[in-house]
């Protein structure tokens, strides 16, 4: 997609009618919110356009100093080299330019639960909790666990959190699905290898205004926490259980000794959930595009595998393998699995409006 100097020059003078507005110091309330969300997406289209813009013009300064014969051979080279960059800089701005999905900017609700394997499916759960809790910290994200229900030897049956930051939900969507695990399981004495699974779901956190439920739509129970061991088990009935009653949604918080903040936090839950639910009603083709990409990210998908033993990670959507196992599952290299699932999202994006 290689856009005209006519189409560039339109990006440039609609950036900078923004620019000038928002420091105009007149815009109030949700006008400014609006024409802020504007120039946030409109900024890295109109960077990669001036850099297109920027090359093409140095280009044709070049070209035309061939004829000077003691300007030629410096022109020569630096047209050699500018030639070379300037489709990447193309390609950039192809990308850039991208429909976005409205909630890549958005935080995001992180569910694991543990699938099948038992307990050493749930400790697998506890590994990836870990592992994105890392990464997230690494991309200066805050991740707060919402709820949690631990297992006897350790990890979790479920956990759900919140992660909040720039870009959060862009980055992670691609982690739904089914994770596979294969390695000896501590409890294993006679070194065999085991197979186990744990699924993830990642949700885009909704504001209030996307999603607005009613009192009247809501069941609320409450009843007395329970806990492994006789641990943090509540004296008071302070659980919450809240169901949905237009979709049958049922979400339950416990974490928490205060019933206002386990209700709270289940709300949390619920609004991000019936978010997606509305999000895939809505986007049905879109959904269907996006499992040709990389997967639909449904959470009976299995996406990935982690071998212990042979100390690999590979991603079945984009046959990526990388014999980097500690350093994924420790999350200071996850970013490199989930930069090429974005890689390969764009990439075919880019195909489709080509073709």
């Amino acid at each position: 997609m290689t856009l005209s100097d006519e189409r560039l020059a339109q990006i440039a003078h609609r950036f900078s009618e923004l620019e000038a507005r928002l420091a105009s110091g007149t815009l109030e309330g949700e006008d400014f919110v609006a024409a802020s969300r504007d120039y946030a997406e409109l900024e890295p289209v109109a960077r990669a356009a001036a850099s297109v813009s920027a090359a093409r013009r140095e280009i044709a300064d070049l070209e035309a100093m061939l004829s000077d014969p003691e300007m030629k051979a410096m022109a020569e080279e630096e047209l050699f080299e500018l030639r070379a960059t300037l489709p990447e800089a193309e390609h950039a701005l192809a990308v850039a330019m991208l429909p976005r999905d409205v909630a890549d900017s958005s935080s995001a609700m992180l569910e694991i639960r543990a699938g099948t394997g038992g307990d050493e499916a749930a400790l697998f759960a506890g590994d990836l909790y870990r592992m994105y809790e890392r990464y997230a910290a690494e991309q200066g994200w805050k991740m707060e666990p919402i709820s949690a229900s631990a297992s006897d030897v350790g990890g979790f049956k479920e956990v759900v959190a919140n992660v909040t930051g720039a870009g959060v939900f862009a980055k992670l969507k691609f982690e739904s699905g089914v994770h596979r695990v294969q390695r000896v399981p501590v409890t294993e004495s006679g070194g065999r290898i085991h197979t186990s699974a744990a699924t993830v779901a990642v949700l885009p956190e909704p504001t209030e205004v996307d999603v607005q439920i009613e009192d009247k739509d809501l069941k609320i129970d409450i009843y007395r926490s329970s806990g492994a061991g006789g641990q943090h088990v509540n004296t008071t009935d302070s659980a919450i259980r809240i169901t949905h009653l237009p979709s049958g949604l049922v979400v339950t918080c416990q974490d928490e000794r205060s019933q206002h903040k386990n209700k709270a936090k289940a709300m949390q839950v619920l609004r991000a959930r019936l978010y997606e639910k509305m999000r895939e009603e809505a986007h049905g083709e879109e959904a269907e595009a996006r499992k040709a990409m990389v997967g639909s990210g449904d959470r009976s998908e299995r996406i990935r595998t982690y071998n212990f033993p042979q100390g690999r990670v590979t991603d079945h959507r984009i046959g990526l393998t990388l014999h980097k196992l500690p350093e994924i599952i420790e999350g200071s290299a996850l970013g490199e699995v989930i930069d090429a699932l974005i890689a390969e999202d764009e990439a075919k994006r880019l195909a489709a409006l080509d073709g």
